[in-house]
């Protein structure tokens, strides 16, 4: 008797994590939409593949509420999705005709969800479920403390297994691969990085997750020129030789940018994936496009084709130093542009923009291998905030952010500076008559890490405080957030050093010196 095949589908087997009050339970997609107005969040633990199925489930909302009507006029498509956020939830009928209508199946032999059956022919072996697993070693790393290697791989549920072909999907690596040989062409093992790789998303979160889904969908900016498809809506996998098809609106921009293709080996029931082949999708360029949950930075300085990129995630960065970056409309007087999912939220349901929360997702990356780590956080309400309801306010905001960001920079340089005095005596030239670097000079010290540290902390009080009092000057509070901050790094160190006391005044006195212009610099 021939053993049952393996299955798991990604609509009707539970996989994915929400939250409901305190309570936690696992749905596939098609109960996640079908009971999404009794939902609040999402409760996925990896960031990465929140903010990766977050998208996915953007672009489903879009299609089964015809949000993703290219012909409506932007009148109509508000109205449109004010009358959906009234609707109790989203219509059953239409989302299991639509789940009914796709395979979902993961370890369908023709149609694999989000998968390529053909690199079972196409690649010389597997790659070994390590290398699928974020945070295993794989291949020459070394284990160190982790109880995982390639000699005795332990297979995985295909719950997770799947959350973590969605992070290769949109965070992958770059450079070397499991070799792909694509017909009569030799085989090719080099890849490129995925499309949010070490990037940070800011997505809308509403009282509900079908407000949240709602309030995701991004409006169509431009013209629609072909129809717009979801991977699994594709009759069958894309050739990795041929270029890649136009970004169209909301399918292909959210779902539709992978540069790694997968398939998953199932365990004997589907229950656990027990290997995988990992290896690039396409050999062509990708196309360049804006995603909606991104902040864009642009830098005139740079060719054209790199002017625009988008905020790097890091992990070290506290989630209120974003805020600029979101409530200030845009303009041509700032080098960045609050993420375009922001443009539409001023439109929604003023009882919705109300609690309208944001929901940052971070995956702190280089650009090619090495992941250093991923975090998520929740502001409280902001859009009332926002430069088109609270100009003198989002104005306000702006400018404190800007503050602390530089004098975290000058409290870096003049720490160091303070060291070097200390430990060479004082006066040696590197800094300049308005306390800031010359060029060439290093700021590293042994107090630089403490003094930042006790400067964000401090910094974020002093923020806080400034939003509520306008009359404060910014640029003397965190000045003094600064100070408080070298004394109390460097306070043990001042008894111990003959030079450290006089250092640090001098580094004190520097910090509260308004900065010169540059002719009266080199007068």
């Amino acid at each position: 008797m021939r053993p049952a095949p393996a299955r798991f589908s990604a609509a009707d087997d539970p996989w994915i994590d929400v939250r409901r009050d305190t309570t936690y339970q696992q749905v596939g997609l098609r109960a996640l939409f079908l009971q999404a107005h009794t939902f609040d969040d999402l409760a996925l633990s990896i960031a990465p593949a929140a903010s990766a199925l977050l998208r996915i489930a953007t672009a489903i909302t879009a299609h089964i509420t015809d949000l993703d009507d290219p012909e409506l006029t932007a009148d109509e498509w508000n109205a449109r999705r004010c009358d959906l956020l009234a609707q109790p939830g989203f219509d059953a009928d239409t989302v299991n005709a639509y789940f009914d209508a796709h395979c979902f199946e993961v370890f369908h032999p023709v149609r694999p969800w989000l998968q390529d059956p053909l690199l079972a022919n196409q690649c010389p072996g597997t790659s070994g479920i390590n290398r699928l697993i974020f945070g295993r070693p794989a291949g020459n790393n070394l284990a160190w403390l982790s109880p995982h290697h390639d000699t005795k791989p332990v297979p995985v549920p295909t719950g997770q297994a799947l959350q973590h072909l969605l992070i290769h999907h949109y965070y992958g690596a770059s450079g070397t691969t499991t070799p792909r040989t694509v017909g009569n062409r030799k085989p090719h093992t080099k890849g490129t990085s995925g499309p949010l790789r070490s990037t940070v998303s800011f997505h809308p979160l509403g009282r509900t997750l079908h407000e949240t889904l709602l309030a995701s969908v991004p409006k169509l900016i431009g013209e629609q020129s072909e129809s717009d498809r979801r991977p699994w809506e594709e009759p069958g996998p894309p050739d990795p030789l041929t270029p890649p098809r136009p970004m169209t609106w909301p399918g292909r921009i959210l779902t539709g940018r992978s540069r790694h293709a997968l398939l998953l080996v199932p365990g004997p029931d589907g229950s656990q994936v027990s290997d995988v082949y990992l290896t690039w999708a396409c050999e062509h360029r990708p196309l360049q496009v804006t995603d909606p949950y991104l902040v864009i930075h642009t830098n005139t300085s740079r060719k054209p084709e790199l002017r625009r990129f988008p905020r790097r995630a890091d992990a070290d960065r506290a989630w209120w130093r974003e805020l600029d970056a979101l409530l200030l409309a845009p303009d041509e007087h700032h080098a960045f542009r609050r993420p375009e999912i922001f443009d539409t939220l001023n439109d929604l349901p003023p009882e919705v923009r109300a609690s309208m929360r944001v929901r940052v997702h971070g995956f702190d990356q280089d650009g090619k291998v090495n992941n250093r780590r991923w975090y998520t956080a929740i502001t409280p309400p902001i859009l009332t905030w926002a430069q088109e309801h609270d100009p003198q306010r989002a104005q306000r905001i702006g400018e404190c952010v800007a503050a602390a960001e530089h004098y975290a920079v000058r409290l870096t340089f003049l720490a160091g500076q303070a060291w070097k005095d200390t430990t060479n005596g004082p006066g040696d030239g590197t800094l300049t008559a308005s306390g800031g670097a010359r060029p060439g000079t290093s700021a590293s010290s042994p107090w630089t890490a403490p003094a930042r540290t006790a400067y964000w902390k401090l910094a974020e009080e002093t923020f806080w405080r400034l939003v509520e009092n306008l009359d404060i000057p910014a640029r003397r509070a965190f000045a003094d957030a600064a100070q408080e901050a070298l004394r109390t790094a460097t306070e043990n160190d001042r008894i111990r050093y003959r030079h450290a006391a006089r250092a640090i005044a001098t580094a004190v006195a520097a910090l509260h010196r308004p900065p010169r212009l540059r002719q009266e610099e080199s007068r």
